[in-house]
């Protein structure tokens, strides 16, 4: 969910339930969270006409189990994009004070809020226009919910500890100026529970498991998708913080934890690390979206735009572009719509050009000096072999698909078969699915920054060479690949039988990408 993360998330209070708020733990996840809790709320254009806000809510939905699984039980994934009734989390949690250690859990979700406007006399109606020519629209809202519990880790361990996470119906009525109508906003039940248990896996090692679930009754048969969701937890997630104890990645486990990693179940949910980079792990945020270790909101994101399928600046420019009539709808159909617009209306030109994208270090910075002694002389740099890519002649003697590059001493360029070794720290999401499968190269492309990957196509693809044909590849640096010989050739090293993913890894893609308006 790259996007979104460079997107950002709400910077809204949600309405709290349960106990009270922890003390600052899951502040630093905040921003990640929120983004989380309103993916998909709108998109772009963020007009209650346009065909991808007709179809809503796409992750982390919990329903009513006898509704959800009218035509069988649902297969559970890694993520959330699938409908479900329940949310499982699994991780691992090292004790590091003992009989002291402390686990917070806070629930966090929306609950879908009906906005119905009505004429003066109270019929129903689709749009309304008052006299100061306001419009406002029917359209389906949502308000965000938390409930947080902290348990001692002994009681965990002695039993779990359960919570309820539901919401109280509601209805409020606002009275348009001159009598023009009303609008009313109503609220349905939300019946759930988290159950928080505990495992000892060793003296200092256990397993922390969070389940929520939707009890409420199921709606009657036949009840449509939109119907349905007046009694789901949408966007559902949850994070976990450890007092006295720390959390461990399930993506780059520590050395000779990988048996207890593989052992955790995630169902419809991806537990990662939060804080910063470097954190031992001290929170944890398991989202129904397939996120890295450590996920941040770029600074340079002015605020929330909903739509992850894209980044900032495609959606700012569209945004500009829309007509005075298209803002005029996007304005009446969601407050969060305004305030978009808002932003963008408004927003200077310095934080505009922050959008056009920012180059983080792609190379480890040279040392620098201890204090009191003098930096290292600097070599004079040899003369470049071709000029830099943006000057003519830069591409000059490259051939993407005649052209080499060496691995363990061995040349590898198109035709030449590999096996597929994706980085344990910095890989992509989908990368790690493709652990041990072996590949044909396409072509080397040689960076602007001047790194070089390597695209490949799959051995067992189907569409192996119909994608070679779009040119459809999978990229890999020269250091996640492992050169193999000819299929069939003795020095073949022997395949090693497919391992089985653990749940958290089942699935194909990370995000679906809305579709273009």
């Amino acid at each position: 969910m790259a996007e979104a993360l460079a997107e950002g998330g709400t910077r809204s209070a949600a309405t709290r339930g349960g106990a009270g708020p922890s003390p600052g733990v899951f502040e630093q996840l905040g921003a990640v969270a929120d983004a989380v809790l309103y993916e998909g709320y709108l998109l772009y254009p963020y007009r209650r006409s346009s065909a991808k806000n007709r179809v809503r809510w796409q992750f982390g939905v919990l329903f009513p189990r006898a509704w959800v699984e009218a035509d069988g039980p649902v297969p559970p994934g890694v993520s959330g994009s699938a409908d479900s009734w329940y949310q499982r989390t699994e991780c691992l949690l090292r004790v590091r004070q003992p009989g002291s250690a402390r686990v917070r859990v806070r629930v966090r979700y929306l609950q879908m809020q009906r906005k119905q406007v009505q004429e003066a006399d109270g019929r129903p109606v689709e749009s309304l226009r008052t006299d100061d020519g306001t419009v406002h629209l029917t359209f389906d809202e949502a308000l965000p919910r938390e409930h947080e519990v902290e348990v001692p880790l002994d009681e965990l361990l002695r039993g779990g500890h359960t919570i309820a996470v539901g919401a109280a119906a509601g209805e409020d009525v606002e009275t348009l100026p001159q009598g023009a109508g009303r609008v009313v906003r109503t609220r349905e039940e939300i019946r759930a529970e988290t159950t928080v248990t505990a495992e000892r896996l060793t003296d200092d090692l256990c397993r922390i498991r969070v389940r929520t679930t939707n009890t409420a009754s199921a709606p009657p048969p036949r009840t449509t998708r939109d119907e349905a969701l007046r009694r789901a937890l949408i966007a559902t997630h949850t994070l976990l913080g450890g007092d006295g104890a720390e959390f461990v990645s399930l993506i780059d486990p520590p050395a000779g934890l990988e048996t207890p990693v593989r052992a955790c179940r995630n169902e419809f949910t991806f537990p990662v690390l939060g804080g910063e980079a470097g954190d031992t792990g001290p929170v944890l945020l398991s989202a129904p979206i397939i996120l890295p270790d450590h996920p941040q909101v770029a600074p340079e994101s002015p605020g929330d735009l909903h739509d992850a399928a894209e980044i900032d600046e495609i959606l700012t420019l569209r945004t500009m572009l829309l007509t005075d009539e298209e803002k005029r709808e996007a304005r009446a159909t969601d407050p969060r719509a305004a305030a978009i617009l808002d932003r963008v209306d408004t927003m200077p030109q310095e934080v505009f050009e922050r959008l056009h994208g920012a180059v983080r270090s792609l190379t480890p910075a040279a040392p620098t000096a201890p204090p009191g002694h003098l930096p290292p002389p600097v070599t004079p740099a040899e003369p470049a072999e071709r000029p830099a890519w943006w000057q003519e002649g830069a591409d000059d003697g490259l051939s993407p698909t005649s052209d080499t590059v060496l691995v363990d001493g061995i040349p590898l360029g198109g035709g030449s078969r590999v096996r597929l070794r994706p980085r344990g720290r910095g890989a992509d999401a989908q990368d790690m699915f493709l652990a041990g499968r072996t590949a044909e190269v396409a072509a080397v492309f040689h960076d602007v920054d001047g790194s070089v990957h390597l695209a490949v196509t799959l051995d067992d693809d189907p569409a192996a060479e119909l994608n070679n044909w779009y040119g459809r590849f999978h990229y890999f640096r020269p250091d996640e690949l492992e050169p193999l010989g000819p299929a069939g050739s003795p020095d073949e090293p022997s395949a090693p039988a497919p391992a089985a993913a653990p749940a958290r890894h089942t699935t194909d893609s990370e995000t679906p990408a809305a579709e273009a308006e």
